[in-house]
């Protein structure tokens, strides 16, 4: 089933057991983010997230300098008010559009991870970050705000450590984020492409159904309260099981601790 996408700054491809790779080309070393960049992907994710085939979606930049450098300070020196917000509503398209793609999204976070970057890495379900990489949401520095899904920070890291963040543009190293909650493991030096890999291979084991369904539930349960995600809960869990997956899953498990205790 490989199938590829190719446009001018997002290229796809699909291995045979469902694992999509979406990087970023041609948008300057550090994989900056502006209007065509941006558009590009969000042209790539459409048409990825209409494929039944696909388990899990990894986003990428180009080489290892960064995953994304930030937005096109170049482009948006020239803003005015209407432009500036028809951007950032174009970049939040994106995130949105990660937030919401129906599959289990991981972050390929190597080198610099800034900015409008770090925002797109939030809105992926999954960070996995090189022992170099390092993170930081700049923007107090050129006279903006940090903005759209800068707001998942505090949710993440915790208001105290959101505050830093944002109000100094500071940045942190590898090992911070991943104490702060940011990131979800930090791969030894030389080996992100094995552990993104080895993630992402191990999700794409998994039934396809219940991944989308709990990534379904992890959005829908930040959006109402406790109780009602508890009752939406119950019927999910009805639901999984016209599925099919269940019964297959469980009678492996089954098996397998059989074949244990027999030893």
């Amino acid at each position: 089933m490989p199938q590829s996408t190719r446009l001018e700054h997002a290229v796809s491809d699909i291995t045979d057991d469902g694992v999509a790779t979406l990087t970023i080309v041609n948008a300057k070393t550090l994989n900056i983010l502006g209007t065509p960049v941006i558009e590009d992907l969000i042209d790539a994710l459409t048409e990825l997230r209409s494929n039944p085939d696909i388990r899990v979606l990894v986003l990428r930049g180009t080489g290892d300098r960064a995953f994304i450098g930030g937005a096109d300070i170049f482009e948006m020196s020239d803003f005015e008010p209407d432009s500036a917000k028809w951007f950032i509503s174009t970049l939040r398209r994106l995130c949105d559009a990660l937030r919401h793609f129906p599959v289990p999204v991981i972050a390929r976070l190597a080198g610099w991870c800034l900015g409008g970057g770090l925002e797109v890495a939030l809105s992926c379900d999954l960070r996995i970050g090189s022992a170099d990489s390092n993170y930081g949401m700049p923007e107090v520095h050129v006279g903006i705000p940090s903005v759209i899904h800068a707001a998942l920070l505090p949710r993440l890291v915790g208001g105290s450590h959101a505050a830093w963040m944002l109000l100094t543009g500071n940045n942190i190293d590898a090992t911070t984020a991943l104490n702060w909650g940011l990131l979800h493991e930090v791969a030894a030096e030389g080996e992100l492409d094995a552990r993104i890999a080895h993630t992402a291979h191990t999700l794409a084991g998994l039934g396809p159904e219940v991944l989308r369904q709990q990534k379904r539930l992890l959005r829908e349960w930040e959006e109402v309260p406790l109780t009602q995600a508890i009752d939406e809960s119950v019927n999910a869990f009805g639901h999984a099981f016209s599925t099919g997956e269940p019964r297959k899953f469980m009678n492996q498990f089954k098996k397998d601790r059989s074949k244990e205790v027999s030893r």
